[in-house]
């Protein structure tokens, strides 16, 4: 004749399944307690729930019925007393908490429950707590009076200070559920990045984007290189703050910043990754000069698509901008021909989103620190693409062999540049022969005389340039010396007799023509308060004795306002400043 099996306990399963739910969170998980539920136990209350003491032990009632939400809400209550130091253990005789301190610490606990919810509560809490610490209530209830607080121990208190029984050293409750919440907090943050499947510590699978990542690193030579030292940024919060429908690059930061919600394929994840590293490869947002940011982005875009298209980088996704009629042009030809199409303009939008471009100028976090970013580029494309050709890849579209090309050719210096900006909109002074003037003779006919070469004052009046100097105090003067050294060197090859200088912090300060010899020893440097340029453009704009041809050189280290200027101008800034605005004129970096 078979036994029966005992029949289960209701109470039991439903507090297994409470502590098992408890179980589930890292944070209280980690609170080295002990729960006692004999019946033997002459510490818990018969009209409650559950008593922790200082020994890290929680007295739970065996008889009472509650279900596993709401054990877990008990237990959770029990241990975050002893992980806020409530009961600290300690040897020796103990003196029990009045009830003005048991009532506040276990309004602490509720308000923190509040917002870590595990569980349910098994009795109603009020919809708001006061504010304060559990000594400032406390304190506050002796003058004015305790409120009826809810603890687990029904009309008893819930907490209970007992002499440490061991010889070893008391445990600090407070250390090991300190710990265990910044673990949570951090895995919740990995959560909500896409970094972690969950809070329990598990990494979360490869996502599309990471695979279609390391396809570049693995299997595509051409932008391998660049794959390699990027970083991608897949952050909700980020994308959704900066609003970046889905995805963004900024080339200074090497990032690539993805919005995670975005549901592509793995395919459809290599083409927008593809996109975005050309946009850095190919330095779009440096490219762009006195164009629209956004239009220029949105024809770099019709290139960059073309090119991805026509070489089959996994798959373009719906909605991306892509027109056959435009193959084999350069962003600037695109660029020439959408500007003029207003209407068209309206429907078009980046992987970043509409009216949006998807090359930021600034980066989102912490900039990476690279030795040289138009090297790293550079190298990154270059040997690429001589690894496609050797393996015999398959054909590169011809607009791009030409870009790449473009690559390996070295940048113009700064100064360079400057001196083909001074041959253009700086010129030298003609010398006029007349016979009031006349030349030396020459020995072999002394009775004939010739003409001399002289300037007139008006020829030498129409030669001159205007500086305006950014002298506030966050100015490198190294910079205000290199800066100026080359501008006198430039002015004095092309003959240029004097300048016009105005120093501007707070306001501008005209030191008048000066030679360009004694521009970079002897100029005088006004100010070095904040910075405000405008006024001094303004003064040079409405001089009478300033020619209206005559251009003006701004040398800034970009921490200033937004300046308006009327007439052909350039920017000299320190290398990595960037200005507060769409500069119109060609901007000098130094380096």
């Amino acid at each position: 004749m078979s036994r029966r099996r005992p029949r289960p306990n209701p109470a039991d399963e439903a507090f297994e399944a409470g502590a098992t739910l408890l179980g589930r969170n890292p944070a209280l998980a980690a609170v080295p307690g002990r729960v006692c539920r004999s019946p033997e136990c002459r510490v818990y209350p018969v009209d409650g729930w559950a008593i922790v003491d200082s020994n890290g032990i929680v007295h739970v009632n065996p008889k009472r019925l509650a279900e596993p939400a709401e054990w877990a809400w008990v237990l959770a209550h029990s241990l975050v007393h002893l992980g806020f130091g409530h009961l600290p253990a300690v040897r020796g005789e103990r003196e029990q908490p009045d009830r003005y301190d048991v009532a506040a610490r276990c309004l602490v606990v509720n308000r923190f429950l509040a917002t870590f919810p595990v569980g349910r509560s098994p009795f109603a809490l009020p919809g708001s707590y006061p504010a304060g610490d559990e000594a400032t209530l406390a304190d506050r209830w002796r003058r004015e009076g305790a409120p009826a607080v809810a603890g687990t121990a029904g009309p008893q208190p819930d907490q209970r200070l007992e002499p440490w029984p061991k010889y070893d050293q008391p445990v600090d409750w407070t250390v090991s559920f300190a710990s265990a919440l910044t673990r949570t907090m951090s895995a919740a943050l990995d959560v909500a990045g896409g970094r972690r499947d969950s809070l329990n510590g598990r990494r979360a699978p490869d996502r599309p984007w990471t695979r279609a990542l390391n396809w570049f690193v693995s299997s595509y030579p051409l932008l391998g290189g660049l794959a390699s030292g990027l970083t991608l940024v897949a952050d909700a919060e980020l994308a959704r703050a900066h609003d970046i429908s889905i995805a963004a690059v900024n080339a200074e930061a090497g990032e690539i910043y993805l919005n995670p919600l975005r549901s592509y394929t793995e395919q459809e994840w290599r083409f927008i990754l593809a996109h975005e590293m050309l946009h850095a490869a190919l330095r779009h947002g440096d490219r762009c000069g006195a164009r629209d940011p956004y239009l220029y982005n949105v024809a770099a875009d019709y290139v960059v698509n073309g090119w991805l298209t026509e070489l089959g980088v996994g798959e373009m996704p719906a909605g991306l901008l892509h027109d056959p009629e435009l193959a084999g042009l350069s962003a600037e030809e695109v660029y020439d021909r959408i500007v003029r199409d207003r209407r068209r303009l309206r429907r078009l939008a980046t992987l970043a989103g509409t009216n949006r471009p998807d090359v930021l100028g600034a980066p989102l976090g912490p900039p990476r620190d690279y030795v040289d970013l138009d090297e790293f580029y550079r190298r990154g494309l270059l040997q690429g693409f001589a690894l496609h050709e050797r393996d015999r890849r398959g054909t590169v579209p011809a607009g791009l062999v030409e870009e790449i090309r473009a690559l390996a050719q070295p940048p113009i210096p700064w100064d360079a540049r400057l001196a083909r900006w001074f041959d253009e909109y700086v010129p030298s002074p003609r010398p006029v022969r007349s016979y009031a003037r006349p030349s030396r003779r020459q020995a072999a006919t002394p009775d004939i005389p010739r003409a001399g070469r002289y300037f007139p004052p008006e020829e030498r009046e129409r030669c001159t340039f205007g500086v305006v100097l950014d002298t506030s105090g966050s100015m490198d003067r190294q910079l205000l010396g290199k800066a100026l050294g080359a501008i006198a060197s430039y002015a004095t090859a092309r003959d240029v007799p004097a300048a016009r200088v105005v120093c501007c912090d707070a306001a501008a300060y005209d030191a008048g023509y000066l030679p360009v010899t004694d521009i970079a020893t002897r100029v005088r440097i006004r100010g070095r308060g904040g910075t405000v340029l405008q006024p001094g453009v303004r003064l040079l704009e409405r001089a009478e004795d300033f020619p209206a041809t005559a251009p003006i050189l701004l040398i800034t280290d970009g921490e200033c306002d937004v300046v308006r200027i009327h007439r052909e101008h350039a920017f000299l800034v320190p290398q990595g400043a960037s200005l507060p605005f769409t500069a119109r004129g060609p901007v000098f970096r130094l380096r």
